[in-house]
């Protein structure tokens, strides 16, 4: 087992891209390690003609990744849009390791997120010492993208600001990146493209202009369909990072995971699943992310604390806080859930005593 507490995906899964660029004989585009039909496959898994299995990366329809990957076979820039939550951060860096082989050129969006981050920088000593030269210049991970013909992952666009966000205008509408204290321009390689990633859900948003939008080809990523569905992606992602932190294995905890996923899924759509009771939602999003937090959390719990088999008690904790963002709002949303619906599932008494205890 590795040190490395989160590899890169590329590393991770460096067998499966090994097995796919092995078996691919079908046209790869400039620059590409597979084919887009190997791309997509090695998003939503499946087995290979020497029996190699592809693990899914991506719970959900096929087509929706057929449609990203083309976009990027294209000169338009993809844009991943949809709540917190839907994998949209996960797909851009799996597509950058398919289609790359690195995933690491990611500039990450925030409201302090300079202009340098997209453009370029300088090493201020050099440039005093020398003035603008090109051993002064600190290139963005756009701008080496540009050059070596790979792609750039810009996560939470949406947070950057705006004048800093048409920065990217003349990189994906001219492909160029002008350096006018040098007197000339990075021109992209074929094969460059930006993956970004927004959501526009929570608090701090700034629209894109429609200049940069126009600019994009916008695929949007929809929470899990269905509750199995959801499960699924839960439990897979739980497992490998209970992998990474020694935790004890899933299996053991798939009626759990359901039922979180239950209880996200309910609060989130406003009625129970039998469609028979309608219950408030909080304002919070209640995200397949933060499930798999909280199966995490109560996994981390009952290896140290307890008998290494999650139970109620150990997400019942992680629940309040997923649930709990507003605390007057949210607390009488969460109270009301347990009173009108979890109490009344019989089944259910031991989270329902679990989640009242840490209630208070």
């Amino acid at each position: 087992m590795t040190d490395v507490l989160r590899p890169h995906a590329e590393t991770e899964h460096a067998d499966e891209l090994a097995a796919l660029a092995r078996l691919d004989d079908r046209p790869r585009p400039p620059q590409w390690r597979l084919s887009p039909w190997a791309v997509v496959t090695y998003l939503v898994g499946g087995t290979l003609s020497d029996g190699t299995v592809v693990t899914p990366k991506y719970v959900g329809s096929r087509r929706l990744m057929e449609v990203a990957v083309a976009t990027v076979a294209t000169d338009r820039a993809l844009l991943l849009l949809g709540v917190p939550g839907t994998a949209k951060t996960w797909v851009s860096e799996h597509l950058a390791a398919a289609v790359s082989g690195d995933s690491t050129l990611l500039v990450q969006g925030t409201s302090g997120t300079a202009e340098e981050s997209i453009r370029y920088g300088w090493n201020y000593a050099r440039l005093l010492a020398e003035g603008p030269t090109d051993a002064a210049l600190v290139p963005s991970p756009v701008m080496v993208a540009m050059r070596t013909g790979a792609l750039a992952r810009i996560e939470e666009l949406t947070r950057i600001q705006s004048d800093v966000q048409d920065a990217l205008i003349t990189v994906l509408s001219e492909k160029t990146l002008p350096v006018p204290e040098l007197g000339t321009e990075v021109q992209a390689t074929r094969g460059f493209n930006v993956v970004a990633t927004a959501n526009n859900r929570d608090k701090g948003v700034n629209d894109l202009s429609s200049a940069l939008r126009r600019r994009f080809n916008t695929v949007v990523l929809p929470l899990p369909g269905s509750e199995e569905d959801e499960v699924e992606i839960v439990a897979g992602r739980v497992a490998e990072m209970a992998q990474a932190l020694e935790l004890p294995e899933v299996p053991a905890a798939l009626d759990e995971i359901r039922r979180v996923v239950t209880v996200f899924r309910e609060l989130r759509s406003g009625v129970t699943a039998d469609g028979r009771t309608q219950v408030k939602s909080p304002s919070g999003t209640l995200s397949t992310a933060e499930a798999i937090s909280v199966v995490t959390h109560g996994l981390a719990l009952s290896a140290h604390f307890g008998d290494g088999r999650l139970r109620a008690a150990d997400v019942a904790a992680g629940l309040l806080g997923a649930v709990v963002k507003d605390p007057v709002a949210d607390q009488v949303v969460w109270n009301e859930y347990l009173e009108v619906v979890a109490r009344e599932r019989r089944d259910w008494a031991d989270l329902y005593d679990a989640c009242r205890e840490v209630s208070g």
